[in-house]
């Protein structure tokens, strides 16, 4: 019995190499996405930021200097900019790769493949998307403080609670694209563009606040179920304080639960479709 023991190598010989932790997976995988990213930045720019700076020139440089707009409408209309740049470079980051990594080019096979659990490789591309988001937004910002010229109330003596804006805004959108991205086929990128982002923009107080909507009572009421809306207001209590808001504290707390319902609803949905 000795010597057939003695035969056998000792654990740390046979296994040679332990199992990777779940961490240095997830990081190894957010690396990775960084990295192509990186790549593209060019083409990641002009995405994000081409939008929101057609709309600062038109609306926060062009018609103030026309005087077609009030005194006070670039404080309304620069954080909206920004909301509309953090939302839609979230969303898209992560929409679109989802669409075709689970349509054309069966790219999530090979993610599924690494050690670590379904829900965390869709929580790595929520990350992927939260970080492009807000470069996106701190690339937008000094180009379009620059367009518009003096910002009346613009300051940043809020930072605490610009910062948590926009680490829960990026989440919250993050989210969102990886539910449409997982429910949504290649065949229906159209549909998505028409009847979910384009209302969306347009009636997600990123052109107005949401204090405005008073004249109109449904309807500042029908728009709170859009996730920018609370964007737009949080960046605008953040940035432009004087400007009228909605309470710092409801913002918050629906961001927080935006970013798990949109969450829970897209795992669930991964899960879903990863195994089916």
């Amino acid at each position: 019995m000795t010597e057939i023991a003695s035969s056998y190598p000792p654990a740390s010989i046979a296994n040679p190499h332990p199992p990777v932790s779940a961490g240095r997976v997830f990081v190894a995988l957010l690396s990775r996405d960084l990295r192509v990213a990186r790549r593209e930045l060019p083409f990641f720019l002009i995405r994000t930021i081409m939008q929101p700076l057609l709309f600062v020139v038109v609306f926060g440089y062009l018609l103030p200097k026309m005087g077609f707009t009030q005194q006070g409408y670039q404080a309304a209309l620069l954080p909206g900019i920004l909301a509309l740049s953090l939302m839609l470079s979230s969303a898209q980051s992560v929409t679109l790769p989802m669409v075709t990594e689970f349509g054309w080019t069966k790219e999530i096979e090979d993610r599924l493949l690494a050690p670590i659990s379904i829900d965390l490789v869709a929580i790595e591309k929520i990350v992927n998307a939260m970080i492009q988001g807000i470069i996106a937004a701190l690339v937008v910002l000094p180009l379009a403080r620059l367009v518009m010229g003096p910002v009346a109330g613009f300051t940043f003596s809020h930072v605490p609670d610009l910062l948590l804006v926009v680490i829960l805004s990026a989440a919250a959108a993050s989210a969102f694209g990886l539910l449409l991205g997982v429910l949504i086929s290649p065949q229906q990128i159209g549909f998505m563009f028409s009847l979910i982002i384009t209302p969306m923009i347009f009636f997600g107080c990123a052109y107005y606040p949401w204090r405005g909507l008073d004249v109109v009572p449904w309807l500042k009421y029908a728009v709170l179920i859009n996730p920018l809306v609370y964007i737009s207001e949080g960046l605008r209590a953040s940035l432009t304080p004087s400007m009228p808001h909605m309470p710092f504290l409801a913002i918050v707390t629906a961001l927080i639960v935006l970013t798990a319902g949109f969450t829970w609803a897209a795992l669930v949905r991964f899960r879903i479709r990863a195994l089916g």
